[in-house]
């Protein structure tokens, strides 16, 4: 058994990287709407550490203006190769605007125009629209730094629930639960697979 699950989550990353074919980072994130109707989504983990898992969104999105509305949200983890997933609860709440800047500097040139051009989320009547509005946005900052647009943010989710699964013969599974305690230890447990 493991005191830390973010020191066995980085362990289980690390093999990921090592085995899976395509985007071991990816995880799916889960979140609300008013009414309690669930959505998933597939983003990039971007940073992880024991404050929690980071990935980036424009917060007019669907997903931004759910959580700004209902902070908790879940992550799924899956690595078919490695037959393991991870799966993590809690409180998301946005990174500094230096970490949000920062990121957003490593990132392609043609991804930071995408970030101002996109309304994320929103109805579009045709591709051509979006092309030509990323089209304008490039123009328009030719020969400069692309700075990062006030909508769009990192977020790290906080968890106080993670589940480590790994797949066994006969659909005999293991599963370890860490659980926040109330003085911010970790308690580890097992479930019946």
């Amino acid at each position: 058994m493991a005191d830390d699950p973010h020191a066995l989550f980085d362990a289980w990353l690390a093999a990921a990287r090592a085995s899976e074919p395509n985007d071991p980072e990816a995880m799916a994130l889960a979140t609300v709407d008013d009414s309690g109707r669930p959505s998933t989504r597939m983003v990039l983990l971007k940073g992880h550490d024991g404050r929690g898992f980071v990935f980036y969104t424009n917060s007019q999105s669907r997903k931004g203006e759910e959580l700004a509305r209902n902070s908790h949200g879940a992550l799924l983890f899956h690595w078919k190769s490695l037959r393991r997933q991870v799966r993590i609860e809690g409180v998301v709440a946005p990174v500094s605007e230096a970490e949000a800047d920062a990121y957003f500097a490593t990132r392609s040139r043609d991804s930071q125009l995408g970030a101002w051009a996109s309304d994320q989320s929103r109805p579009l009547a045709n591709r051509a629209l979006f092309e030509a509005r990323f089209e304008a946005t490039k123009a328009d900052h030719e020969g400069r730094d692309v700075p990062r647009p006030p909508h769009w943010w990192g977020y790290r989710l906080i968890a106080d629930r993670i589940e480590f699964w790994m797949d066994r013969p006969h659909r005999l599974n293991e599963r370890r639960l860490f659980t926040v305690q109330r003085d911010g230890s970790w308690a580890e447990g097992l479930l019946y697979p």
